[in-house]
């Protein structure tokens, strides 16, 4: 889609009937996500199953017009063939989803204590937060399970790997603690993260790998260090539970969600409240004194850093350009609970109670080459470094994003 136009419906994913469930139980899809190199999607659709898709879609699903570039076989090793979906039996009700970086050379490590011949490949990881407190690590390319980390007594709400490739793992949980665990020790816990005071919603690290944000069922947001693994602050500014997180991909933002209708963005080195995006009701006939219809539930960055999508329980999805304070454009969706930008932009991932999976196409830009400048510089310079430049007043704060 071009900015300004509204998102169109282009694929929808609907889980099966399983007979061996009570249909109306536990059939949400409170995760999706993308691998980092666009290759696989993975839905939790509920009933304690997790699907592993190839990415693109096949065909059938995408209507004329949108197809994206249909797997070549002229590009497979000889015998190897297209990857094929799978489907991955958790056990247990499946909160939280992420996939490790790609390529993981060090999780060859994970593949020589299953595997007699350790095969001359990177290993994409998935790893699956459950009810019962149990994270189970999967490879994605077999669909084996290769580790089961315990340590949570209660639900593993999300989950975030650092984006370096060092096969760190946060989890965020309902027993009100993060947890650190390190894949290529075995899936050793290096560090039980606490101070948190409700249930731990969502986590996630920063692409520069050097701070963690943790939102729970509380109004403040905590900021870590993913050095020293101690909070570095409290962002004090939402007035009800802040239950999504987000960091921009040049390190320099952060968004949160609320049920206080707001998403606040700030800047995460210095703490500042940079600007509030208010979801207000569209239809004037409802009644705004409901708080709850337009209470938050998911909010994510696009992979170019010039958009927010956000999920509410008003029926919308919304597109807010960076530097705008009212949506671009809407699309309805009923019951939605998480949303993900595909990794390569135009396309967004949503989940809903229903345990569906729909596909929105989502703008597509080009970059400005000062937004290009701005993304490169910030994802090396923290805002006090930018600050200690000697550069015009107006050039630094266009790099702190403080051009609102």
């Amino acid at each position: 889609m071009e900015a300004g136009e509204e998102p169109l419906l282009l694929a929808e994913l609907k889980p099966g009937r399983p007979h061996q469930f009570d249909w109306k139980s536990s059939c949400e899809t409170w995760s999706v996500a993308f691998s980092p190199d666009g290759s696989w999607f993975a839905w939790s659709q509920g009933h304690c199953i997790v699907k592993l898709i190839p990415w693109p879609l096949e065909e059938q699903f995408i209507p004329k017009g949108f197809e994206a570039k249909s797997r070549s076989s002229k590009n497979d090793p000889k015998g190897r063939g297209s990857p094929k979906e799978k489907t991955l039996d958790c056990g247990q009700i499946v909160w939280g989803l992420a996939f490790s970086p790609w390529p993981s050379p060090p999780s060859r490590k994970l593949w020589a204590r299953h595997h007699n011949q350790v095969p001359d490949v990177s290993c994409l990881i998935l790893a699956t937060g459950l009810n019962d407190g149990q994270i189970k690590i999967w490879e994605v390319q077999t669909g084996l399970l290769l580790l089961n980390l315990s340590g949570h007594q209660d639900v593993v709400r999300d989950l975030s790997f650092t984006p370096s490739g060092s096969l760190i793992l946060v989890s965020a949980s309902r027993d009100k603690t993060l947890r650190i665990w390190d894949l290529n020790k075995h899936g050793k816990q290096i560090q039980v993260l606490t101070g948190h005071l409700q249930w731990v919603y969502c986590c996630s690290i920063s692409p520069d790998c050097s701070m963690l944000c943790s939102a729970a069922g509380e109004k403040s947001v905590f900021l870590w260090s993913m050095r020293s693994y101690t909070l570095i602050r409290k962002l004090e500014g939402h007035q009800s539970s802040v239950v999504s997180c987000d960091f921009s991909p040049d390190s320099a933002l952060l968004v949160t969600a609320s049920y206080d209708t707001s998403v606040i963005m700030w800047d995460p080195y210095t703490g500042e409240r940079l600007r509030s995006l208010h979801h207000t009701q569209l239809d004037p006939a409802m009644d705004d004194s409901d708080v709850h219809m337009s209470s938050l539930r998911s909010v994510c960055f696009s992979p170019e850093g010039l958009y927010l999508a956000t999920v509410a329980d008003d029926r919308l999805l919304r597109i807010w350009a960076l530097e705008l304070k009212a949506p671009i454009a809407f699309a309805p969706m009923t019951n939605g609970l998480c949303c993900t930008f595909f990794p390569h932009g135009g396309i967004i991932a949503t989940g809903t109670r229903d345990g569906h999976v729909q596909f929105w196409t989502a703008p597509r830009v080009l970059s400005s080459l000062k937004h290009l400048c701005r993304k490169a510089l910030r994802s090396f310079l923290t805002t006090y470094q930018v600050l200690a430049l000697p550069i015009p007043k107006k050039m630094k704060e266009f790099l702190t994003y403080r051009t609102f």
